[in-house]
């Protein structure tokens, strides 16, 4: 709160009624004149001349003591003459008159009004609603303390001033800032608006946006400040600016980003691969809602401090998308099938290659993006994208030569005799053989057997014949698989290339004796149960692979480079022999009386032992043991029911 306030006001006495002169005394004689004692030539009337001088000053001091007297009994507890406030004469006015006329003459508190501004809002108070008042009692107090309290001179000079000149008396305005605070602080709701920045966002297909807002907040103490200054002054009301200050948003706007996202779920997407990509695929078609599951809306920071919205397809659900409409783009490469001219001692194909294709998601996610972000040509327009993809020429294609893969000649040769075999056995080995035909195998790789065999099934021509499993010999797809098993292993073992897995079968079999004799045979089953060798060598190796039905031969041969290798077969050495048992008899509901039928053929069980090895020019570069260990297998025949013998 802020006044104007005088001294304090000091307690006036009143002055004396009246001067009385000191009394002759009775006792005092007049003084008589002395003739004799007068000088010579002085007259009388000169001698009182001092006498009436001194007389009449005192008796002038006597009358201007009486006018003080009475001028300030006069005036006691009024004010002096000459003294004014707020355009009022307050001369010889009593405190309480004085007090009475200024709070009429007083009207600035109720009468003027102030218009607050903020742009075209406004809002009006009056000073009194502001905190201005008038503190009437204060400002007589002041008056009456002109010309007082600072002793009789100097009280009678000021006097004399203001009876001459006049003096006015500022009035005591009192500004209690805290009721105007208040009503400021009543406006808050209305104009104080937090920042917002611009805003992006989607809700299915929906995209919802806002623009950025500037933050506004009213400056009370500066506004007060001015307004201060105003009625101070006792200025007549009028505008007063509202202090605002600002905060911009550091995003304002998402228009660009909101269009790009309105075009992207503006209608379909279909994506196609097309014959130049190595064949022709799709479409699949991505619907608005899928294509907004693929969206990404995100903010970014600029550098000046301003930010902004950015709107992509994410990555990761875009490869996702694809992989699950169309696990047919992506297709690995097919090396060709070759064979070795022992004449030309060159390479011919025996079946092409096939080159294969990745997408190649840079391209492909930019032209999507170039299609997705566009206006669209017309609203719910289906927006056509060829993908992009990068072709995959496989290493042993077409074009290679003899002399790119390292391969001069035959290195290794195997072959085995099934010689007996039944019409679905020879055809399971001709079938098996043929898909090893052709193969090449790189310097460092592995070769599986099962991989290239693939699946064994009657819908990849294999046909039902024997096979052994679970420790018998019985009816299944496949059977004599394992002929080409063991002559792939025994052109391996001659080649020198490490084993990395080979099992021999559970009993012996005299299909895989002929030749090599016992323990040079591999089984497999697949996926359990693997022939694997390594080519570690620095050249590619060329299996070619043909059967004899005339001879019952199926027969590897291994072309590559001759590194000088020669190998040595040490057995096979056999211990543990275990007699086979006596015949055993099965009832055979399809056999009639008097029918038979041998389904296992005896044989003795063993363990056997061969040993390899491997010599480079002249230095044993490796030795390896090969075991087998062979289960006694006795004759199982079938009989009809009831046949079998009891004894």
């Amino acid at each position: 709160m802020t006044t104007h306030t005088p001294a304090s006001p000091q307690p006036i006495s009143p002055p004396p009624s009246s001067i009385i002169p000191e009394a002759l005394s009775e006792d005092t004689q007049p003084i008589q004149p002395v003739r004799g004692a007068a000088r010579p030539g002085l007259r009388p009337w000169l001698l009182r001349l001092p006498l009436l001088a001194l007389t009449g000053l005192l008796l002038l001091m006597i009358m201007l003591a009486l006018f003080v007297a009475a001028h300030e009994v006069r005036y006691a507890g009024r004010i002096y003459p000459g003294i004014s406030s707020y355009g009022i004469d307050l001369s010889g006015l009593t405190y309480d008159r004085a007090a009475s006329l200024l709070r009429e003459r007083f009207t600035y508190d109720e009468q003027t009004v102030f218009t607050l501004r903020d742009g075209d809002r406004t809002w009006q108070a009056t000073a009194a609603e502001l905190g201005v008042s008038f503190d009437a009692d204060q400002t007589v107090a002041t008056a009456m303390l002109l010309g007082r309290g600072g002793g009789l001179p100097r009280d009678l000079a000021v006097q004399a001033d203001i009876w001459l000149n006049g003096r006015s008396v500022s009035p005591v305005i009192v500004y209690d800032q805290t009721r105007a605070d208040s009503f400021l602080q009543r406006l808050l709701p209305e104009i104080n608006r937090a920042v917002q920045d611009a805003s992006l966002s989607l809700q299915g297909t929906e995209v919802i946006s806002a623009e950025g807002q500037v933050g506004r907040s009213l400056d009370i103490p500066a506004t007060l400040g001015a307004l201060r200054e105003r009625v101070l002054g006792l200025e007549p009301g009028g505008d007063i600016l509202l202090v605002i200050n600002e905060t911009p948003p550091q995003l304002w706007s998402v228009a660009e980003a909101e269009a790009r996202l309105r075009a992207a779920v503006s209608g379909p997407l279909s994506l196609f691969a097309d014959a130049s990509s190595g064949g022709e695929a799709g479409p699949w078609t991505a619907t608005p809602g899928q294509i907004a599951q693929m969206l990404e809306v995100q903010r970014v920071e600029n550098p000046d401090g301003t930010a902004g919205v950015e709107v992509h397809l994410n990555p990761e659900q875009f490869l996702s998308f694809l992989n699950g409409i169309a696990p047919q783009l992506i297709t690995s490469p097919q090396p060709a099938r070759l064979i070795f001219n022992d004449e030309t001692r060159q390479l011919e194909v025996l079946q092409p290659s096939i080159n294969g294709r990745e997408l190649n998601v840079d391209e492909s996610l930019a032209a999507i993006e170039a299609m997705l972000f566009a206006p669209p040509s017309q609203p719910g327009a289906t927006r056509e994208v060829p993908l992009s993809f990068t072709l995959i020429v496989p290493p042993v294609n077409n074009n290679v030569t003899a002399a790119d893969l390292g391969i001069t000649g035959l290195v290794s040769e195997a072959t085995t005799y099934y010689l007996g075999s039944s019409a679905a056995r020879q055809q399971n080995i001709a079938t098996a053989a043929a898909l090893f035909n052709g193969v090449v195998i790189g310097p460092g790789e592995e070769f599986s057997f099962n991989e290239w065999l693939g699946d064994v099934s009657a819908e990849s021509g294999f046909e039902e014949g024997f096979i052994i499993f679970g420790g018998r010999t019985i009816k299944g797809i496949g059977g004599g698989v394992c002929q080409v098993s063991t002559t792939a292993y025994q052109a391996a073992f001659y080649a020198g290339f490490p084993i990395l897995s080979r099992v021999p079968h559970g009993y012996r079999v005299g299909y895989y004796e002929y030749g090599e004799g016992v323990g040079m045979d591999a089984t497999v089953y697949s996926p359990l149960v693997d022939f694997r060798f390594l080519n570690d060598t620095p050249y590619y190796l060329l299996i070619e692979t043909a059967t004899n039905p005339a001879n019952a031969t199926v027969t590897f041969r291994f072309y590559s480079t001759d590194i000088g290798r020669e190998v040595v077969k040490i057995g096979p050495r056999i211990a543990n022999v275990q007699p086979h048992g006596p015949p055993i008899y099965e009832e055979n509901a399809e056999l009639a009386p008097g029918q038979t039928r041998q389904v296992e053929w005896a044989v003795d069980g063993a363990d056997v032992a061969i040993t390899r090895q491997v010599w480079r020019n002249g230095q044993l570069e490796s030795e390896d043991t090969f075991s087998s260990h062979y289960l006694p297998w006795q004759d199982v025949i079938q009989v009809a029911p009831g046949q079998a013998p009891t004894g």
